[in-house]
């Protein structure tokens, strides 16, 4: 941000951890209270991708700054509309999406238990003599056609010649 030359009524504090740092907006904070950090629910960080801050979508380039008011106040109504919508969105959305991935991993859960793994592990038990008879019939049929054919093109001999 640049520097502010005029002076004015109102200002604005903020530390650079709490005005980047999360999707709550600052007025959700209770002041006098203890600040007790909130349970990791991305632990594997399967969403990494997804946690965009302001600086990520909006940036001016040291050539081209707004004036500090506008570039503050659009920072907060970032945060805000995406505070608001994500919790909308999830308060819609969240109970009926985990009801369907849940019946449907639970549907091929149940697909891989009980049809997959028991079709591979017949198929495990049954190659080894499926092995022995496919040997035998390209031992029989296909080895003796790659050889005479083998034999013939052997007497072949290729020159080249430079024009």
């Amino acid at each position: 941000m640049g520097l502010e030359k005029e002076k004015s009524d109102i200002s604005i504090l903020m530390n650079d951890d709490e005005f980047n740092r999360s999707i709550e907006p600052m007025l959700s904070k209770k002041k006098g209270k203890l600040h007790t950090e909130p349970p990791d629910r991305d632990p594997n960080d399967i969403n990494a991708h997804v946690k965009v801050g302001f600086e990520d979508v909006i940036a001016e380039p040291s050539s081209a700054h707004s004036f500090d008011k506008v570039w503050i106040g659009s920072h907060a109504v970032f945060e805000l509309a995406k505070y608001i919508f994500y919790r909308l969105l999830t308060t819609l959305l969240a109970v009926p999406m985990a009801f369907l991935l849940g019946l449907l991993f639970g549907v091929i859960s149940c697909i891989h238990i009980w049809m997959v793994m028991p079709l591979v592990q017949s198929l495990m038990m049954v190659l080894p003599s499926v092995k022995v008879v496919w040997r035998s019939l390209t031992d029989m049929f296909v080895a003796p056609c790659f050889q005479s054919v083998g034999k013939s093109l052997s007497s072949v001999h290729v020159k080249t010649i430079e024009n």
